[in-house]
């Protein structure tokens, strides 16, 4: 992979990192903050969600730094290695915790009592939303479940054909 790509790719993960940590520092509790001021039966619901919402983007921060260690890998021409395993293993991780967030999340918008303004609509959406995010993470875990299995065969290989050699 060419060094300018990685450069760029690594310029994009830090961009990420710095808007993750604003919205968990900023606009996650500001948000939630707001909905209560404009409806006060959220109150009890402000706290718990919070924390999922800020634990979330740190699942997908702790991948990005995943990410990186293996753009560094490549970088170097390491990537076949076992040390790449617990790299892309962090990945999966982080992304099963954060498709059980979601997940627990879904089951609470579906089967809680939560007040709504506007005829439920909004939780309707919320759910949608959840139900969504749950079965995206669920299919990006499994994807990377699939790329770690051809990690290992391509390792595989590369450490038979260096016998060879």
């Amino acid at each position: 992979m060419h060094r300018l790509f990685i450069a760029i790719l690594r310029v994009g993960i830090v961009a990420t990192m710095l808007i993750g940590l604003f919205g968990q520092i900023v606009v996650i509790p500001t948000t939630a903050s707001d909905e209560v001021d404009r409806f006060p039966p959220y109150a009890p619901f402000a706290a718990p969600y919070v924390t999922v919402a800020i634990v979330g983007v740190a699942c997908v921060q702790v991948a990005l730094v995943a990410v990186w260690m293996l753009l560094g890998m490549v970088r170097r021409d390491a990537i076949f290695t076992p040390r790449a395993f617990r790299w892309v293993d962090t990945i999966i991780g982080s992304s099963v915790v954060a498709t059980l967030l979601a997940t627990g999340v879904t089951g609470h918008l579906a089967l809680a009592e939560i007040p709504s303004p506007d005829d439920g609509m909004d939780i309707v959406g919320a759910l949608g939303a959840a139900v969504v995010a749950a079965g995206t993470g669920a299919a990006f875990a499994m994807l990377v479940v699939l790329m770690r299995s051809l990690l290992h065969k391509a390792t595989e290989l590369k450490s038979e054909m260096a016998e060879v050699v």
